[in-house]
């Protein structure tokens, strides 16, 4: 890897692999439970043809292509053969509704769209202009669509390595939307090679490694450490087939590089916990000897044998939940970044890592805190812009600074803690200004709440509306009850004043995507939650019991 300021481009690290290591895997996906394997010689010449195919069907250079799939081997031959035929790749979440995926399709002006793997196939494809030429996966097939079979024979490959200039556009990835509509972020070479060659940098250990890919590949933390990672280091992708089959994939991956959100942390706890009591686990990791055999076995059985750098990011994680796993030799180290900077902007490091704080800066970031403590950042892998909005764009600078929106502290050794972000912020009825963001993360370290949110704007006291987690499920009303009020009490000792939470609400249902209260990412929407709930918070501050059990879905009507 050269120098951070001229590093390689993505074209130049793939075309260099696939030479150098033709024969060796790069991509392995498992389909029926079979595992189709692609080398970088096999990857190559697929993504050739399919770039040779894309400049015949007359698109130029500049022009926007969408690929909407879960994560697949085809993705990221689709993503590299747009970028090689000189156009700009539209990543899409596969889990959006057909109405938004019409409307991005028409916002980004694609010109193509690839479709691959979906729950739903024939009702995307049916929100899909007609104007766009659509190509299907192999796997996949779709109604009504080219397939790429039957375009890669009969284009021939592209010979040589594209000329790209790093001025170019290479994508626009568009938010997850948890504020409102999706803003497409458009990104260049530049900012692209120097966010993998500041990451790598920053990881210098990090080299030909194993990935395990399966958070959608459209969002910006996935695209850069997996896609990117094994692009420019030479490593090889292995794919979740689903999240009925996660768990077994990730134990036949055993990859070196593991990042999880926050969700998915919690959910794997749970399901050690549904097996192994916490006080049974608790005596096992007390004992000397078979203390170090036990995590060994946990460690393989989640499928992290191998993983020396496992990372979590998205959204803040609980310190407790961080601890539990150190106690059984995990280490997960908390990164932060935005769409808007390629993610690169704090990780905590090897040997390094403090939680509850997001790490310290890349190398050649810069940050620095507002009056307001809004953390602000600048380094070469900062946007280009929203797509066709120069307004909100401009609005997101500050003197050559990206204003994140997240409230922040920094400590004596650059040690940046995310504190809220501004915007969740909400005003109580006496006129106090509440940040939810820190509360939620105190309420996830009872074992008994899943999901969490803080609110209460206009109201004498906050609110904490919460999900239950499948633990809680199975205890009597009884135990719930009186674990929680002993936890509200010492929770609320740990806040101020007018921060203290007068009621813990609970829903009988858990918030998903598909109930439209969790963004794509798995962050949830506080404005659906606030539309869902807020008929009843008024009732539900003048009950007596400082435990609420509702009847309340987690579904509009």
């Amino acid at each position: 890897m050269s120098n951070s300021h001229n590093p390689p481009s993505i074209i130049d690290a793939f075309c260099s692999f696939e030479k150098i290591k033709a024969h060796k895997l790069f991509l392995a996906e498992p389909v029926n439970q079979v595992y189709q394997n692609f080398t970088w010689q096999t990857a190559g010449e697929e993504i050739r043809s399919m770039s040779a195919a894309i400049v015949a069907m007359g698109l130029n250079k500049g022009d926007k292509i969408a690929i909407l799939s879960k994560n697949c081997a085809y993705w990221i031959m689709a993503d590299m053969a747009i970028m090689m035929a000189g156009c700009v790749s539209v990543p899409l979440y596969p889990n959006i509704t057909p109405a938004s995926l019409n409307e991005l399709l028409i916002h980004s002006d694609s010109k193509m769209i690839f479709l691959g793997k979906l729950d739903d196939p024939e009702k995307m494809r049916a929100a899909i202009p007609d104007q766009l030429i659509r190509i299907c996966f192999p796997f996949y097939p779709i109604q009504n669509c080219l397939v790429w079979n039957d375009i890669t024979k009969d284009h021939l490959p592209i010979q040589g390595k594209p000329i790209i200039n790093e001025d170019d556009l290479a994508c626009i990835i568009y938010t997850s939307g948890t504020t409102g509509q999706p803003k497409g972020v458009m990104h260049n070479y530049r900012s692209m090679n120097y966010a993998v060659a500041s990451f790598l940098k920053a990881n210098p250990e990090i080299q030909n490694e194993i990935f395990f890919s399966y958070l959608p590949l459209c969002h910006v933390a996935e695209k850069m450490l997996v896609e990117c990672g094994a692009l420019f280091t030479g490593g090889t992708i292995y794919f979740a087939e689903s999240m009925d089959r996660f768990s077994m994939n990730l134990q036949q991956t055993q990859p070196t590089i593991f990042l999880a959100v926050p969700r998915i942390w919690e959910k794997m706890k749970e399901e050690i916990l549904k097996k192994m009591p916490q006080k049974k686990l608790d005596k096992i990791l007390s004992l000397p000897f078979i203390s170090s055999l036990f995590k060994k076995i946990i460690q393989k059985k989640l499928g992290l044998s191998r993983a020396h750098f496992i990372f979590t990011g998205a959204s803040p994680i609980n310190k407790a939940l961080l601890s539990w796993y150190q106690k059984l030799g995990i280490t997960i180290m908390e990164a932060y970044g935005m769409t808007e900077n390629l993610a690169l902007s704090h990780a905590n490091r090897k040997n390094a890592t403090i939680f509850g704080t997001v790490g310290t800066a890349y190398p050649e970031v810069v940050v620095r805190l507002a009056a307001d403590q809004e953390v602000q950042v600048k380094s070469i892998a900062s946007m280009q812009g929203y797509y066709k909005n120069p307004t909100l764009s401009a609005e997101c600078f500050e003197d050559g600074f990206l204003k994140t929106g997240d409230q922040g502290s920094i400590d004596a050794n650059g040690y940046l803690t995310i504190t809220g972000r501004i915007k969740d912020q909400f005003k109580t009825s006496k006129g106090k200004y509440i940040s939810p963001a820190p509360i939620e993360t105190k309420l996830l370290a009872n074992s008994f709440i899943n999901q969490a949110c803080v609110v209460g704007n206009g109201l004498p006291h906050a609110l904490a509306v919460c999900c239950l987690s499948e633990a809680a499920k199975t205890e009597k009303k009884e135990i719930l009850q009186t674990n929680l009020t002993e936890f509200l009490t010492g929770l609320n000792k740990e806040l101020e004043h007018h921060e203290k939470i007068a009621k813990l609400i609970l829903i009988a249902s858990e918030w998903t995507i598909e109930n439209e209260i969790l963004t794509p990412t798995l962050k949830i929407k506080r404005n659906k939650v606030d539309n869902l709930y807020e008929q009843h918070y008024v009732a539900w501050s003048m009950r007596p019991d400082s435990i609420v059990f509702t009847t309340e879905s987690a579904h509009y009507e």
